[in-house]
């Protein structure tokens, strides 16, 4: 009867333990077994991967040096254009000169656009970044809004600069409201869609110079094309691809198309817009099927 006994303490011992909750870290790792990290753990949203694509683009020296020769560009070019019309030749349109430094600036957007994405696949780097986000479509998508609001910020800020100094030191009538968006906003944009469509190419060639390339060729081969398409066969030919150029497309934001015949006011800001999606669209497409 003596053996049978227990003692208190070997008892106590064995009484059935209250249960406790698994530390939430361990929760989210996948169980109660799993490692706790002392650095706090949480699920990631599409505001961690745009606050990443902000710190990278910042950060980065292509950034600074491609939108710095942007600006100097358009506001250096719609400066010296003013200063060689004169007060004394009357403009019309009177932001029209503004035209040239837009349409050389937009070259260093497409190259940034490009570079945004495509220099990551060169050094290895998306590797890193589909690790810390795995989740393709929110890269891509961090990735274009970051790069969309910058280039639009900058570019309409350089043309706005530059409408100012048209207005003030030319001779002419003056803008309407409408003219005054286009030269401005409608600039900004276009310039800043054609900077996603090089985003585009470059998500899917992965590769800085071909996608580059592609993008010169898009922006400046068409109207190569038409001066040399001289027969009077190809002469729809030669219209159509002048009408439908980028040079052409951005002149028509200023009122001075190189045809009458193509397309006005902001239809060429939707047409680049629809041209935009279909390769963003084909750019999430190759992300989602095709290994890093």
């Amino acid at each position: 009867m003596l053996q049978a006994q227990q003692p208190p303490a070997q008892a106590q011992a064995q009484a059935p333990q209250p249960a406790v909750p698994p530390h939430p870290q361990q929760a989210y790792a996948g169980g109660p077994g799993g490692y706790v990290s002392p650095i706090p753990v949480r699920p990631t949203h599409l505001g961690h991967a745009l606050a990443s694509e902000w710190t990278k683009i910042r950060s980065v020296r292509s950034t600074i040096w491609t939108l710095g020769v942007m600006l100097l560009l358009i506001v250096g070019i719609g400066l010296l254009a003013s200063l060689a019309a004169g007060s004394d030749r009357e403009m019309d349109p009177l932001l029209g000169v503004g035209f040239v430094g837009v349409l050389l600036g937009s070259l260093c957007v497409i190259t940034l656009g490009v570079l945004s994405i495509s220099s990551e696949y060169g050094t290895g780097m998306i590797r890193t970044t589909l690790t810390a986000s795995p989740s393709r479509v929110r890269l891509l998508t961090a990735k274009a809004l970051v790069f969309f609001t910058l280039a639009l910020v900058l570019t309409t800020i350089a043309t706005t600069v530059v409408a100012l100094l048209d207005s003030a030191m030319l001779n002419g009538p003056a803008p309407t409201t409408d003219q005054w968006l286009r030269a401005t906003l409608g600039a900004g944009l276009y310039v800043a869609l054609l900077g996603l469509l090089a985003l585009s190419v470059g998500a899917l060639l992965r590769h800085s110079a071909g996608a580059i390339s592609t993008m010169m060729g898009v922006v400046l081969l068409p109207m190569l094309l038409a001066l040399f398409l001289q027969g009077e066969s190809l002469k729809d030919v030669q219209r159509t691809l002048i009408e439908y150029s980028v040079p052409s497309a951005l002149a028509a934001l200023y009122d001075i198309p190189f045809l009458s015949t193509g397309p006005s006011g902001w239809t060429p800001v939707w047409i680049l817009a629809g041209v935009t999606a279909v390769a963003l669209g084909g750019a999430y497409a190759a992300m989602l099927q095709r290994d890093v």
